[in-house]
């Protein structure tokens, strides 16, 4: 007899009464939810670890869900992060990746996109060891390990990145083609350029070769 799949469980800080409700309860029907209404109640929950996923309002009482973020990855907590804001400026995704988050939705949102977001943050596309120079990383675990302080953990997208170029390293990618396979929700091109930035500041910035007029592909670390 195939034992039953775990729900996956997943954390809510949403502060508007009108909509934490309704999201919470549609949720339901796939995660096992938490919901609370305060950035202090969110973050003391997510240092537990019992939880897969955290969906996070950026504006809400006591803590912001950035500085929620923060904290969560001061602490070395790995757990993917969505961020949900009604703040879509290129400043503010720039911001939200610097915080550590994997990925952010703007509101007002569609249920079906923000189930799909979820799903891919939750994907797994472990894939054999490769050698970058002398880093060592697994496509698809969310870290890679440097020679000079061992292990750096990735974000989802940082890690789709560079998985998609380690797969074809002499190959350059054009922004389109990295949007369409890393980004398919609509983002604009400088989404590419903000998650090459942080890729190249957590690990080499030789690590990310830009090939002008072209696009990018992995460098020699």
């Amino acid at each position: 007899m195939t034992a039953p799949t775990r729900r996956l469980s997943l954390l809510l800080l949403e502060d508007d009464p009108r909509l934490a409700p309704v999201v919470a309860e549609l949720l339901s029907d796939v995660y096992d939810v938490t919901l609370v209404a305060d950035g202090a109640v969110a973050l003391e929950h997510a240092l537990t670890g019992e939880f897969d996923l955290l969906v996070l309002d950026r504006r809400v009482p006591t803590l912001d869900g950035l500085e929620v973020v923060r904290r969560l990855r001061a602490r070395h907590v790995a757990t993917p992060v969505l961020l949900l804001t009604a703040l879509g400026t290129t400043a503010d995704l720039v911001a939200g990746l610097d915080a550590g988050a994997d990925d952010y939705l703007v509101k007002p949102f569609e249920l079906d996109e923000l189930l799909a977001r979820l799903r891919a943050l939750t994907r797994d596309h472990t894939g054999p060891e490769k050698q970058l120079g002398r880093w060592t990383y697994h496509p698809g675990s969310g870290e890679i390990h440097s020679p000079y302080t061992g292990r750096i953990l990735l974000t989802v997208r940082e890690d789709a990145l560079l998985g998609m170029l380690a797969a074809e390293p002499g190959r350059v990618f054009s922004r389109p083609q990295i949007l369409a396979a890393v980004f398919p929700h609509g983002e604009a091109e400088g989404t590419v350029d903000a998650y090459v930035h942080y890729l190249r500041r957590k690990t080499d910035r030789d690590l990310i070769e830009t090939v002008r007029g072209r696009g990018y592909r992995l460098g020699n670390p």
